[in-house]
């Protein structure tokens, strides 16, 4: 098959007015939109959409990403005309299924014979009902579609009927014809990895979930199960990724990764023997965890663990189909601790159920448990999942709202009554994004030192808990000994020497230090912040006046990932339009690099600061 051209966009939400301009009436955000609704996760290409490009193009095909999801729409319809391609495929969530819509639209006028095709989390349950509402749509693809568009794009060429072809609803004489499914891919190491293409610090190794929580769309784009890439593969394509990663941390973004115990095991006792030394956060379920396990993990490079907790009340966990208790949260809450695995809790508020005595009661049990971190989101009512199933079954929710109405995501109480969503809601304004709860003591890290013996990371906790305790003398001990074992993440342990020469007066030292860590590791935010905090101390006669020099010194799992396409939407290179026979994706590979930085997203916010909205006539109370 002669290689196709294919373009590959992340849509914006809506009509996103440029930097002074009026927001469009009817094309634009809804009313109630205000800065920060959109989660900052929402900015990333979905990790799908880079999956199914490193696939077409390692079949031969020429295949552009291109993230939109901040562009203004003046510059979206300029990429949209300038990229000439012989199949645009576009990313469908919630959030963003009006500006795939318009995108769509935008890209039948500017290329009236291009095939449109739309895949992703929202588009997939909602299939027929997308055809039907967007005439510009040619085909939608259910499910994981690397395949399907293989198959699409042979079809295309031989002039052949797209009847049949699983995993797809298509256009046929006017009609809109669902196809047979397609069934799941088994051997996912039979698809390439992204990151042989494109430098994303998301990586993950494999997919799936065989629990099926209430509020949980991972079925309807996943199927049901759970599979994963072989031990093997997942090292190899590390061993590749690791050597390359201008930061040495990774974000393993599978929706349960520990769901095969074993298999985790052997991958972590794979990384240590082949030394791949980077840090690395996981999500997963408490019940899929054991002592070994996170005694392993840890010493293979986690630092951080973030698990779907969601609530805690008993009542609760059991209405959304959760299949966890209480005591399993806190028995894993501890293990993790033990080996100094920092914790982040992901709740929510308005399930099923949900009233003042549960919402009270999960914020006691927060205090009770203690994670390092938690962030609250608030249940929005997602197509594919049982919430949505349910609720319009008992016609209680119309799926035509979705393309009737301009909401972002429906963000409405299951069923919660109008007492219980006022509380939430005016607790939520004032804890929406990244709550810190738990700070570990130098007595509780010397027991996580103990447990895992000499371990990098272990001393470089110790390290900053010494430093916060004024014990300058055990936190240089502890952070040249970091440096010793070879912690993945240097800047950081020399930023804590520069911190201990400012608090000691020996600012040549801290200079030095500053230096130092910019020359080995020069991307993380605190050691950036510092090194300009300096420079203005110094600029303003700091020393000779005797002015206070504020510092950062902390360590946390947090990457300053640069804003650059086509995993954030960062500004296009000039010749973003042209075909060379190279994925763009090649800049990254060879050494070239994008802009660092971009005015078109802010992404180091963590969750939504959207609260719930009030039931009224979506979602009534029966």
């Amino acid at each position: 098959m002669l290689a196709v051209r294919i373009a590959l966009f992340y849509p914006p939400p809506w009509k996103l007015p440029a930097p002074g301009e009026a927001a469009p009436v009817e094309d634009g955000p809804p009313p109630e939109y205000r800065d920060g609704d959109l989660d900052g996760d929402f900015y990333q290409t979905p990790y799908g959409l880079l999956s199914i490009a490193a696939h077409l193009r390692a079949h031969g095909h020429e295949v552009k990403v291109q993230n939109l999801s901040s562009y203004p729409w003046a510059e979206v319809e300029r990429v949209v005309v300038a990229v000439e391609a012989d199949l645009y495929g576009l990313s469908c969530w919630t959030a963003n299924r009006r500006g795939v819509a318009l995108t769509a639209a935008a890209i039948r006028r500017a290329h009236p014979t291009a095939h449109v095709v739309v895949g992703g989390p929202h588009a997939s349950p909602l299939a027929e009902e997308m055809l039907r509402h967007h005439e510009a749509i040619d085909t939608v693809t259910v499910g994981e579609s690397e395949l399907t568009m293989l198959e699409l794009l042979a079809r295309l060429a031989a002039g052949a009927s797209l009847l049949g072809l699983r995993g797809a609803v298509v256009r046929d004489e006017g009609r809109i014809v669902k196809n047979p499914e397609r069934t799941n891919i088994d051997e996912l190491d039979l698809l390439a990895c992204p990151q042989r293409f494109f430098d994303s610090h998301i990586f993950m190794t494999s997919r799936g979930c065989p629990w099926a929580c209430t509020f949980c769309g991972a079925e309807s784009q996943w199927g049901r199960g759970f599979r994963a890439n072989s031990v093997a593969y997942t090292i190899a394509a590390l061993a590749r990724l690791v050597p390359r990663l201008p930061v040495k941390m990774l974000f393993v973004k599978d929706d349960t990764f520990t769901t095969n115990k074993k298999r985790v095991l052997e991958l972590c006792h794979g990384l240590r023997e082949k030394n791949l030394a980077f840090l690395w956060s996981c999500d997963t379920r408490v019940d899929l965890l054991t002592d070994e396990l996170c005694r392993e993990m840890r010493l293979a490079g986690c630092e951080r663990m973030s698990l779907g907790v969601e609530s805690g009340s008993p009542r609760i966990l059991g209405n959304v189909d959760k299949k966890i208790t209480v005591d399993e949260i806190l028995r894993s809450t501890a293990m993790a601790k033990k080996y100094g695995i920092k914790l982040r809790f992901y709740m929510m508020l308005g399930n099923r159920g949900e009233t003042v005595e549960t919402f009270r009661e999960t914020l006691a049990f927060l205090e009770r448990a203690r994670p390092h971190e938690y962030v609250f989101s608030c249940l929005s009512i997602y197509p594919g999942t049982h919430d949505f199933r349910d609720a319009a079954a008992e016609g209680r929710l119309e799926p035509e709202i979705y393309f009737r109405e301009r909401f972002q995501e429906l963000k409405v109480p299951y069923d919660a009554d109008p007492a219980t969503t006022t509380l939430m809601n005016d607790w939520f304004r004032t804890h929406s994004g990244l709550q810190k709860l738990h700070q570990p003591s130098v007595a509780e890290l010397d027991g996580v030192l103990a447990a895992l013996g000499e371990h990098h990371a272990a001393h470089l906790d110790l390290a900053g808990a010494h430093y916060h305790e004024g014990s300058l003398d055990e936190a240089e001990r502890h952070t040249k000994r970091a440096l010793e074992l070879g912690h993945p993440l240097p800047g950081l342990a020399l930023n804590y020497l520069a911190c201990i020469a400012a608090r000691r007066g020996d600012y040549d030292a801290m200079m030095d230090r500053m230096s130092e860590a910019a020359k080995r590791d020069p991307q993380h935010a605190v050691l950036i912040g510092n090194v300009n905090a300096a420079r203005r101390w110094f600029r303003d006669g700091g020393p000779g006046k005797k002015l206070p020099l504020e510092l950062v010194a902390h360590h946390d799992f947090r990457l300053l990932e640069r804003t650059q396409q086509p995993t954030l939407p960062g500004p296009l290179p000039e010749d973003f339009a042209a075909w060379s026979g190279a994925c763009e994706a090649d800049a990254y590979l060879t050494g070239k690099e994008e802009p660092t930085s971009s005015p078109h997203a802010e992404v180091a916010r963590i969750g939504s600061t959207k609260g719930l909205e009030p039931a009224r006539r979506r979602l009534p109370i029966r």
